[in-house]
């Protein structure tokens, strides 16, 4: 039987079964050396024995296997002999090269997810600073910034249209009418808030409105308070000191201040974060049901230009006809295509921050979003060549660095949550 023929392969004194055994398990396993043993040498019997048990777990399966199949061999019975050689699976060394290891699958996979982490970041920071030069570059050209951005909620309908249709992302199944009128407020402050961002493009440097920008946290804080009841630690308290500090020190030190630019960058700042309050209150439980963040974005972006395109054509009428621009000293064809690369450049760096949210935590992601405004000051500094004060430039690091300092007091307070 099976347990004898392991017995006399492992134990017994070389005999001529275990000498074609052996034969068998050269060729099965050419890593393993087996050299000539002399039967009579009782050394020779016990170095066979050693490297039997240093290779245990390796050769015992082999020696099962074969043993098994040696035994099926002798069967006379044919088809009970064919059903146990169904039985028998030799396994080859080889096998176990050639299966990686749980480790080494595991690091490729995070290798392969910090990477494709670290292209997302890139591009949402690479479409935020083509957005915001071609953006102003229109908005000093052509100062109607109602028609700027109905133009952009345009364009991303056809770009969410395109998403849907070509399957880059499934279309939202079911959107019911309870949905669609609690994303209706949403929709309405989101309007109002890139609204009043391109009205402050077009009257200060890209620079200062993104500094104001900065006290967004300051909003968020003071909005959540009033609204959902989040009162602020005192750590959150201090964080929040430096940022309106620092805009205040840069805002009376900015060469293109004015007030239009400026209330229009604060109502920004108010408008995103109660859309953000609003998001929290409305769009929970199964308000957000088939909704995730990218086709509540779309569907935000549809109902914002229907919203704003009646507004646009009683406020600033239809701007976009050759005959305007020819009016103006404009050319049109390069106003209309820095249009289209400012609203594509916007919907994309919109659609890859909510990709990117969905890979990283809140705060990871805002402290990316800070590292993206000081990004996109310095790239605008340099490609505008905008005059910066050294008391400015102080004042704007200094909100930076607050923003930074509030989202490690939330990352922490999380953590003791936690």
């Amino acid at each position: 039987n099976v347990p004898l023929a392991r017995r006399n392969i492992v134990h017994a004194p070389l005999v001529s079964d275990t000498i074609h055994t052996m034969a068998a398990l050269s060729l099965a396993l050419p890593a393993i050396r087996v050299t000539k043993i002399n039967a009579s040498s009782r050394s020779a019997r016990g170095a066979r024995h050693n490297a039997i048990i240093s290779n245990k777990s390796t050769l015992r399966p082999q020696l099962r296997a074969m043993c098994v199949e040696r035994f099926a061999l002798s069967t006379p019975n044919r088809s009970l002999r064919a059903s146990r050689m169904d039985r028998v699976v030799v396994p080859h060394a080889s096998d176990a090269a050639a299966a990686p290891s749980a480790d080494d699958s595991g690091k490729e996979k995070s290798a392969s997810q910090t990477l494709t982490l670290g292209l997302f970041f890139a591009g949402w920071y690479a479409f935020n600073i083509y957005f915001n030069i071609y953006n102003k570059q229109v908005l000093s050209a052509f100062p109607f910034p109602w028609t700027c951005t109905a133009f952009q909620f345009a364009i991303g309908i056809c770009l969410a249209s395109v998403m849907w249709l070509l399957r880059l992302h499934p279309f939202p199944k079911t959107v019911t009418s309870k949905q669609l009128g609690m994303i209706l407020p949403l929709a309405a402050v989101h309007t109002l808030g890139n609204l009043l961002t391109n009205v402050s493009l077009g009257k200060v440097a890209v620079s200062f409105t993104h500094t104001i920008k900065a006290m967004e946290p300051f909003f968020s804080v003071l909005l959540s308070s009033i609204f959902l009841g989040d009162a602020p630690t005192l750590p959150i308290i201090l964080s929040l000191s430096p940022i309106v500090g620092g805009v205040a020190l840069a805002s009376i030190s900015e060469v293109s201040f004015n007030w239009t630019g400026f209330l229009a960058a604060m109502g920004s700042n108010l408008t995103f974060q109660s859309r953000n309050v609003l998001s929290k209150k409305l769009m929970s439980g199964d308000a957000k049901k088939g909704l995730d963040n990218i086709n509540l974005f779309s569907i935000i972006t549809i109902m914002s230009f229907f919203l704003l395109a009646p507004f646009t054509l009683f406020v600033e009428g239809f701007k976009l006809t050759p005959a305007v621009m020819a009016g103006m000293n404009l050319d049109f064809a390069l106003i209309m295509r820095r249009l289209c690369i400012a609203a594509f450049c916007f919907h994309a760096y919109q659609q890859v921050s909510y990709m990117i949210l969905a890979q990283v935590t809140p705060v990871t992601h805002s402290v990316g979003n800070c590292v993206k405004r000081v990004v996109v000051i310095v790239s605008s500094v340099i490609f505008f060549r905008s005059p910066v004060s050294p008391l400015n430039a102080v004042g704007t690091a200094i909100a930076l660095a607050g923003v930074f300092a509030y989202s490690q007091v939330k990352k922490m307070s999380g953590k003791k949550k936690a």
